[in-house]
């Protein structure tokens, strides 16, 4: 077997638990031609409203309004011919995706509300927390939130540029227990299965590593979204990280989520624990500041539960405060931890690769305990 894989269980009756987030790709809900799949999408709200019924909350998270605003602004190529052109789109189209949403919600007795982020609702803790407030008092008020990605105002610097990472963000923010991709593929294979007719589904992935990460594939094979395969498995590894399962299943069925949830058919990526908030909050993070490079005895202080101290620490890059976001960094460049900085970067670099006694003399002040401190950081 394969490091890192699994024969696949079959998913859990309830799909993972009692908080589910299901993302559905453009592709699925618009058409070639811009206009709104409307009997695919009455048979998955049928799908989600059985799922309420049963007990589950569940968020949606939809694509589709940058597809739906270029078809009625006349945009070429989608819309994404330009940012200008996108976020045009994006701001005609979100009307259209969320009342088609409220429509057949409506029509199961469901209530649905919209909620727009951008990147930085996510990756500002105060903003994080107020995102993850409103999703679960709506979700306690029996509502089915319908999230997506803010185009009108994102910018290229400044935005997911995909929804497969904001569901898993989401699913983090919302404390979800299970996530599903709804996709245009099926699943993970071991290689593209669009130039190779003979590619393997993996059906589960027990630890996401080199060899999987090599599996993904960057190009999306509707054209009409913007993620991957890449997207898919970083999604997988944000969600993961947060303690949610991740499901990568076809949405180019009728009914998907009941049907994945009798076959199981997909690739589930396994959740090994549900972390703590705060410290999923760290792991899912896609923006920094900077990073610190450690040595291997760094690596594996961390690895065993300990704080980042100056001593382990071979070089500081990047501009950041303190209190910013940072990356921790292995010799070969593997990003082994995120987590919040005790110094400036200035200070930081001063201090690295000494003893915890000559710290004072360096820095003129009362030296802090680490670099990062375990208590704030997340190991990836």
């Amino acid at each position: 077997m394969v490091a890192g894989l699994a024969d696949a269980p079959r998913p859990d009756a309830d799909l993972f638990g009692p908080r589910l987030v299901v993302k559905v790709g453009s592709s699925l809900l618009v058409t070639a031609d811009g206009t709104v799949r409307r009997d695919w999408l009455a048979g998955l709200v049928a799908d989600i409203a059985a799922r309420v019924k049963a007990g589950q909350q569940v968020v949606v998270v939809s694509s589709g309004a940058i597809a739906l605003g270029a078809r009625r602004l006349g945009l070429p190529r989608g819309g994404r011919a330009s940012l200008e052109d996108a976020q045009a789109a994006a701001a005609t189209g979100q009307i259209a995706l969320s009342s088609v949403w409220a429509e057949l919600l409506g029509n199961h007795g469901l209530t649905a509300a919209q909620l727009l982020v951008t990147l930085d609702d996510l990756e500002d803790r105060r903003r994080y927390l107020n995102v993850a407030a409103t999703l679960g008092r709506l979700l306690k008020l029996g509502v089915v939130p319908v999230v997506n990605e803010n185009d009108s105002v994102a910018t290229e610097e400044i935005r997911f540029g995909d929804n497969d990472r904001l569901a898993a963000r989401v699913g983090a923010a919302a404390r979800a227990n299970g996530v599903i991709l709804l996709s245009d593929i099926d699943g993970l294979y071991d290689s593209n299965p669009h130039a190779n007719p003979d590619a393997r589904l993996i059906p589960h992935v027990e630890t996401i590593d080199a060899t999987i990460l090599g599996m993904a594939d960057s190009r999306s094979s509707s054209g009409m979204g913007s993620g991957g395969m890449v997207s898919k498995v970083e999604a997988a590894r944000i969600a993961t990280a947060a303690g949610a399962t991740l499901a990568i299943a076809s949405g180019r069925i009728d009914h998907p989520l009941a049907r994945f949830a009798a076959t199981g058919h997909g690739t589930v990526f396994a959740a090994p624990r549900h972390a703590p908030a705060r410290k999923a909050w760290l792991s899912g993070g896609l923006t920094d500041r900077g990073a610190i490079r450690v040595d291997a005895g760094a690596v594996a202080a961390l690895a065993s539960g300990r704080s980042l101290l100056p001593a382990g620490a071979v070089s500081v890059e990047g501009d950041f405060a303190r209190g910013d976001l940072i990356r921790i960094v292995a010799t070969d460049g593997r990003t082994v931890a995120r987590g919040l900085a005790e110094y400036d970067a200035i200070d930081a670099a001063r201090i690295v690769g000494r003893r915890s006694d000559e710290l004072g003399d360096l820095l003129g002040y009362a030296p802090r305990s680490a670099l990062v401190h375990r208590n704030h950081m997340a190991l990836l």
